[in-house]
């Protein structure tokens, strides 16, 4: 059943900074927990991953933040930052790392459209294993509490449903406006909720919502998806430059709201 949401709610904590670009060693993570780019090495591989760090010693829980069609933003990390600020150790992958020229990033493509192209061209195997890495670096932490979840926004939204059902172990998995795996079969290892967060107008998405809750109930597994009234694809960085009343500002406030409420139920 698709839940339709209405009704303004109020936005919950403030944002946090924008990620700065200079890496740190995984090992320095470990020891002293700061927040700061990381760098994790995996199968030949070293991936490049913003890590905020809530507040205290915990021990946390902890998110994967995936970022849109067109790599690593600031404005994914301002994303990493506020969750962190809900008592959750967040790490925003870079999925460009390695690809760029000169093997670079996000940060060392020409632009945006280049960065697009590269994220076209990944190999959806070397995706799965950078994010598999993430978590496996996550549950390494000290102050971990060895629950992880992931969401994503966009092309990231998809990753996070197709993320959530490669790996069964995933406490939740928060899928802004991103479509589910498109073979019902694929669902069957699902072993986190999953949470959808939807714009009423983004027509190509929400199409496939219908399928995705059906191969979900056939899984037994949990699926809920709420839908946002008038709001389009990417509202929730469309909301923040928004005027108060517009639907995407309206659609942001309430889903992080439901944001909050939801990663305080799956501490």
């Amino acid at each position: 059943m698709k839940k339709l949401i209405v009704a303004a709610t109020i936005m919950l904590g403030g944002c946090g900074g924008s990620a700065e670009n200079d890496a740190a060693s995984s090992d320095a993570i470990a020891d002293a927990a700061p927040s700061g780019w990381v760098e994790i090495a995996h199968d030949g591989r070293t991936l490049h991953a913003y890590v905020a760090q809530p507040e205290g010693a915990g021990p946390h829980p902890a998110i994967i933040v995936i970022h849109q069609n067109r790599g690593f933003s600031d404005w994914v990390g301002t994303i990493a930052d506020r969750v962190a600020e809900q008592g959750y150790i967040a790490i925003a992958p870079d999925l460009l790392s390695g690809t760029a020229p000169g093997g670079g990033r996000t940060i060392d493509f020409a632009d945006s459209d280049a960065a697009r192209e590269g994220i076209g061209a990944l190999d959806p195997e070397q995706v799965t294993g950078d994010l598999n890495a993430a978590v496996d670096y996550l549950l390494s932490l000290p102050n971990s509490n060895g629950k992880v979840s992931v969401s994503g926004f966009c092309w990231g939204g998809s990753r996070t449903f197709g993320f959530a059902a490669s790996r069964g172990d995933l406490e939740a998995a928060y899928v802004f406006y991103g479509t589910g795996p498109s073979e019902a079969g694929a669902y069957s290892d699902v072993g986190a909720s999953v949470y959808g967060f939807y714009g009423g107008e983004d027509n190509r998405v929400n199409s496939t919502i219908d399928a995705s809750s059906a191969a979900m109930a056939s899984m037994e597994s949990s699926y809920d998806p709420a839908i946002y009234d008038g709001a389009g694809h990417g509202f929730m960085s469309r909301g923040e430059s928004a005027e108060e009343g517009d639907p995407n500002r309206v659609a942001m406030e309430a889903a992080w709201t439901r944001w909050a409420a939801l990663l305080e139920s799956h501490r």
